[in-house]
């Protein structure tokens, strides 16, 4: 489908990191409706993917062309501690969206995560099985199974560790280490046993837009180029603030955090975009030039500081 200016496209769950992304590349091209239970932004209205009534006026009203659906519970600590919240979320909230677009007779953009693999091989491509592990991972790839056999028209992109958002709204990793940073920790503490592919918002939010225009229907593996460990990542981020002297980034295992990160969580998830590639589409940078452009926002918060 084209999606130009007339293009009435329907944004669920748009109040977070990636939301923000989205629906920052799609208002400039398109008419945009975005959603969320947390009006965290003037641009958001309310409506709950978990209700399905609500849902359907809410989409309804609008009369999408397309309807991409973001919402989740992505914290996997929250999640197991809360697990009826997360299926009601990213499980039923998937199914009431798809059940909404196949009545409209719409395509469906369903964001999923690379964390439904379970670890056991070094890399996965699109047609690799998954096999989640925690309670995060098995209620989003329910909603991928929900969308991928309840609909013919639709797009599911599996991101990797999520960054973007910039200090005040990316919740992952790479805000987790900035803020230790600006506390004015010298020592950081980072596992070197979790491997993974990075996946920058903004270029995720314009992979998202550039795919659906060649309705080429699927499952993608959508992440940057190039994979690495949490630590090579956290070593990456403060040589691009210029902290390369004055911290001192030292490797841990995984069982250091075991308290404080409980969730089972694979040792690799990483991802290639091997469809995307051969169907020449794949839009993402590697990952090193991506949190190169995202770093400068941490720059500019240090230096305003």
């Amino acid at each position: 489908m084209k999606l130009d200016k007339n293009t009435k496209v329907y944004i669920a769950g748009c109040g977070g990191m990636l939301g923000r992304a989205v629906y920052s590349y799609f208002a400039k091209r398109c008419i945009v409706k975005a959603t969320d239970i947390d009006l965290n932004i003037d641009w958001l209205e309310y409506a709950d993917v978990r209700d399905y009534k609500s849902m359907e006026e809410s989409i309804n009203d609008f009369q999408p062309e397309l309807i991409i659906n973001l919402a989740a519970l992505t914290d996997l600590e929250f999640c197991e501690n809360n697990a009826e919240n997360s299926w009601l979320t990213n499980a039923l909230g998937a199914e009431n969206i798809a059940l909404i677009s196949k009545k409209l007779g719409v395509p469906m953009v369903y964001i999923s995560t690379a964390g439904i693999v379970d670890g056991e091989q070094d890399v996965y491509n699109d047609f690799d099985a998954p096999n989640p592990l925690g309670t995060y991972a098995k209620s989003k790839y329910h909603g991928e199974v929900f969308v991928k056999n309840y609909l013919e028209k639709f797009f599911v992109f599996r991101a990797g560790w999520m960054m973007g958002g910039g200090p005040k709204k990316d919740k992952k990793f790479i805000n987790k280490i900035y803020q230790q940073i600006k506390s004015g920790q010298k020592e950081l503490f980072i596992v070197d046993d979790k491997l993974g592919t990075p996946t920058y918002t903004h270029s995720f939010a314009r992979g998202i837009f550039k795919v659906v225009e060649t309705d080429l229907y699927g499952v993608y593996n959508q992440v940057c180029e190039g994979d690495c460990s949490r630590y090579e990542v956290a070593v990456e981020l403060v040589d691009l603030l210029g902290l390369s002297d004055d911290i001192k980034i030292t490797k841990v295992s995984s069982d250091y955090f075991k308290e404080e990160y409980f969730a089972p969580r694979p040792a690799s998830e990483k991802l290639i975009n091997m469809k995307l590639n051969a169907r020449g589409i794949n839009f993402m940078p590697h990952w090193k030039e991506a949190l190169r452009d995202y770093s400068k926002e941490f720059n500019t918060d240090l230096q305003s500081s």
